[in-house]
């Protein structure tokens, strides 16, 4: 005969929490129930959806604090006779397999460390580039080079719109960008500025640095994008949350990505009526970043609350995920 599953979820130090556990220990052999302690404190995603009362799940039923014993007992009778009833429908002794899929086995995983792990991924995205310059530095030519060609495919690498480390100067824009003081890309490479295949293909030198394997718009942009998730992280584990951008925001920050991306472009094509210009450094960072940290904003949040519904979903699906390892402890 199947076991009734009892889900309790609660907080340890609540006295009526632990009242409602010693009925239902006493309960459980009567209605062949298996009871699964969900302890609060170590869910922390869950106690912020369900609050600090103590909550009991049985099938399709819940009860919620205040709980009395005979309440308790009467749901469980309830529970107990329609899930035989349905045993006995199908022509099974169990209603349910016992045996978790696989598949359920690592989307519970993935949907349980779901930010913390995006949040290494983009740690890791966001830090590579900056690793190219410092290999090429050190003479480490061959893993550079498989590093700028890993992020080739994500990024257009004109070195005149890229930041440079180990150089006399952080970035060496194009003539037509007007960025006074420093020398431009023409000027200390004797390169064509107008050739875009010899300006991504250039990955520096001594004297002049080496660029970072992703330009300063992505970097501004991966890099914000970045920053958000790990304040949301750290804020989560507070046990605080940080509520998705209305759209109609995410939609007004990506006017000045728009603004200086599109009309750099559009300017730059023969025989445009745009007057031709090139963004700068400055102009390309504050742009992307914006556009980053709204992009982060609107997308993070959506993400973890539906991997979080996903995690509790499978929760209540499958209550042996939640059974620790010394089941009945303290029984």
């Amino acid at each position: 005969m199947t076991d009734l599953v009892v889900t309790v979820y609660y907080h340890p130090e609540d006295p009526h929490a632990r009242e409602v556990l010693t009925w239902l220990e006493d309960l459980a052999p009567r209605y062949r129930a298996r009871v699964v302690r969900m302890d609060l404190g170590q869910y922390p995603r869950l106690a912020h959806r369900l609050g600090t009362r103590v909550q009991v799940e049985v099938g399709r039923y819940r009860l919620a604090a205040p709980i009395d014993q005979r309440r308790l007992e009467v749901t469980l009778a309830a529970a107990r006779e329609g899930q035989d009833f349905r045993a006995e429908l199908l022509g099974h002794k169990a209603v349910a397999s016992t045996k978790i899929p696989l598949g359920d086995r690592i989307f519970f995983w993935v949907s349980k460390h779901f930010l913390t792990g995006f949040l290494l991924f983009m740690g890791l995205f966001v830090t590579l580039p900056f690793l190219a310059p410092v290999l090429m530095h050190l003479g480490w030519e061959g893993p550079a080079r498989a590093i700028y060609k890993a992020y080739s495919i994500t990024c257009h690498q004109l070195a005149f719109r890229s930041w440079f480390l180990f150089g006399d100067q952080p970035a060496y824009p194009r003539a037509a960008a007007h960025v006074k003081g420093w020398r431009t890309f023409g000027e200390v490479t004797g390169l064509d500025e107008q050739d875009l295949w010899t300006a991504r293909a250039y990955i520096g030198d001594e004297e002049v640095g080496y660029k970072v394997a992703i330009c300063q718009r992505d970097i501004a942009l991966w890099g914000m994008f970045f920053l958000f998730t790990l304040v949301y992280w750290l804020l989560k584990r507070r046990g605080r949350r940080i509520r998705p951008l209305k759209w109609y925001w995410w939609a007004l920050a990506a006017v000045p990505i728009g603004l200086d991306g599109l009309s750099q472009l559009l300017s730059q094509i023969p025989g445009s009526f745009i007057p031709y210009r090139e963004s700068t450094p400055f102009l390309r960072t504050l742009t992307g970043a914006i556009f980053g940290l709204a992009t982060a904003w609107f997308m993070v949040p959506q993400m973890d609350e539906s991997m979080d519904e996903a995690y509790r979903l499978l929760l209540k699906q499958y209550p042996s995920l939640a059974q620790r390892k010394h089941e009945g402890e303290g029984r």
